[in-house]
């Protein structure tokens, strides 16, 4: 091997190198927990993980509320004064971009930076 060939393997060794450290710096740093954020009438109220059990009480204005379940890292309404109660209906949420929503309350619940949502169905 001659002299430039060695640099040439050296600076790709580096390359290679440099490329490897920024990845998993990035990966690192971008990696957040799952969450549930809660939104009353457009307006963020709270954002709770996902790996830690919790039980919420969401006010609404009138006087309204819906009581939110955070289990086995899995977000659940479990409670609402609203006449209708599908919020109660819906089943727990955990993947990214799963919601809750009552909507005479005006709450959602929408999981952040959880895992991907697969396929839930297909036709033919």
């Amino acid at each position: 091997m001659k002299k430039n060939d060695l640099i040439l393997v050296g600076g790709i060794l580096l390359l290679a190198l440099a490329a490897y450290v920024g990845i998993s710096w990035y990966s690192a740093v971008s990696t957040k927990e799952a969450e549930a954020v809660v939104v009353v009438d457009g307006k963020e109220q709270g954002r709770y993980p996902l790996h830690q059990d919790a039980t919420v009480e969401i006010r609404v204005e009138g006087g309204g509320y819906n009581h939110l379940e955070i289990r086995e890292g899995a977000a659940d309404i479990v409670g609402a004064s609203c006449p209708d109660k599908l919020c109660v209906k819906q089943r727990p949420v955990d993947k990214q971009g799963e919601s809750l929503v009552c909507l005479p309350n005006r709450v959602v619940v929408e999981i952040e930076n959880g895992q991907e949502a697969g396929v839930d169905g297909t036709t033919h």
